[in-house]
């Protein structure tokens, strides 16, 4: 915590005064930390986990308290059969009606439990999409940040390209001090070495480009200087079928499982509304009504209360039978969905493995070629020393110590970033 803490203080201080070196880890903390997405997809959980109780479900009492008071100013005519006539206009009049009542669910078929079961299904499925969003960030990060040390590496090829350059221009003007070389071959060599110094430069700002790239993810300010110091070392272990077998790890799939499960939980549901419902309620009532003028001044009741209610649905057009259908269609589809989801994971699987293996196998390759490079480009520049080489074959050379370097660093970028790819997939990225 410490160490974190550290890290989130250098990169926010005086951003602009010196750059701090970031470690792989301390990206990925930082951007599961700042992360928005994830804090959406963690409110959605907390809704889950809310939602997930027995009252939403309808499994608990409620309990309900109403009261009526109602003034009002009447004109009262009654004839009595003792023959007795009362007329009053504006005579005042109370009602004053209260009650307290508690209703619980005794049976509706098992839908309360059906429910119950479903918030629970929905609230470990927001958790997976959770964890679905976690991998596919780590992934982001680690191959912008593999991509920033792969930028990196081209600028140390051009700077031993740079450095050829400009010991070409030295023999050149060595040679052309005792008569030896022309202007033609001065002025190419400047030019070549100038070309070198300006790629570079272009160079640097893909770099600072690629790490203003690393910010964004990690949603830290885009101007604040970081300077990374690693390698790309790739992961050989990895078999296809290991991959193919862990797949259902994947929390996408995961969630996609838990989907079934809610519309399974859902046909449950709704087939439950076919069968009735019983309550058992429960309460205290009082009521007093008082008159101004009328045979009865004063009318007052209270007392408890007790009863069972019975729900029966008889017909309702078939809605029930309707919902049940489209219940089962979307649980047909939520299986479907998975099913694609499936297929199109394994088909990634396997394309990335492809290219992972077929990296892996370049880049044994490869690290013969850079120092067969090297040797051609030094043997080349002492034939050219010697004058038994022209500058056109030393520029040759040059060139092709600079495309297998060039090539070796986009193959280890590739392997790496296949590798990332697969543990995404199983869910395996920490």
């Amino acid at each position: 915590m410490k160490k974190y803490t550290l890290v989130l203080f250098v990169l926010f201080l005086s951003p602009r005064v010196f750059s701090q070196t970031l470690s792989l880890s301390d990206a990925v903390s930082i951007a599961l930390k700042n992360n928005l997405d994830i804090e959406v997809l963690k409110n959605n959980v907390q809704i889950a986990d809310i939602n997930n109780h027995i009252s939403i479900a309808g499994g608990r009492p409620t309990v309900t308290a109403t009261i009526n008071d109602n003034e009002q100013i009447t004109n009262v005519n009654q004839k009595l059969n003792t023959g007795v006539e009362i007329r009053r206009n504006g005579a005042a009049a109370n009602q004053l009606n209260s009650n307290v009542t508690a209703t619980i669910l005794l049976y509706n078929g098992n839908r309360v439990k059906f429910v119950k079961k479903r918030l629970e299904q929905v609230e470990l499925q927001s958790l997976q999409l959770v964890n679905a969003q976690v991998q596919n960030t780590i992934a982001a990060v680690m191959t912008k940040y593999y991509d920033v040390i792969r930028q990196q590496a081209y600028t140390r090829t051009i700077d031993q390209s740079i450095d050829v350059a400009q010991k070409r221009l030295d023999i050149v003007k060595a040679q052309q001090s005792v008569g030896l070389a022309n202007n033609a071959d001065l002025f190419q060599s400047q030019i070549d070495l100038n070309t070198l110094y300006q790629t570079k430069q272009s160079q640097q700002l893909i770099i600072e480009q690629a790490k203003t790239d690393l910010l964004l993810l990690m949603n830290v300010r885009p101007d604040t200087l970081i300077s990374v110091q690693d390698t790309i070392i790739v992961e050989r272990g990895i078999g296809l079928n290991d991959i193919l077998k862990k797949l259902d790890r994947n929390a996408e799939l995961m969630a996609a499982d838990y989907q079934i499960r809610i519309a399974e939980q859902l046909i449950k549901e709704t087939t439950a509304l076919r069968y009735p419902s019983l309550r058992a309620n429960a309460g205290y009532s009082y009521n007093r009504n008082q008159q101004a003028a009328g045979l009865t001044l004063l009318n007052q009741s209270s007392g408890p209360l007790i009863g069972l209610s019975l729900s029966i649905p008889i017909y309702n057009g078939g809605i029930f039978k309707r919902q049940e259908q489209i219940a089962g269609i979307n649980a047909k589809n939520a299986d479907l969905q998975k099913s694609i989801l499936m297929r199109n994971f394994s088909n990634t699987a396997v394309r990335t493995y492809q290219a992972y293996t077929m990296s892996l196998q370049q880049l044994e390759d490869q690290k013969k070629n850079i120092d067969l490079a090297k040797q051609l480009l030094d043997l080349t520049l002492q034939r050219f020393q010697l004058r038994q080489a022209t500058i056109v074959e030393v520029r040759q050379a040059q060139q092709s110590f600079e495309s297998v370097g060039y090539t070796f660093t986009n193959l280890s970028f590739a392997a790496k970033a296949a590798e990332i790819e697969l543990l995404r997939l199983v869910n395996e990225l920490k």
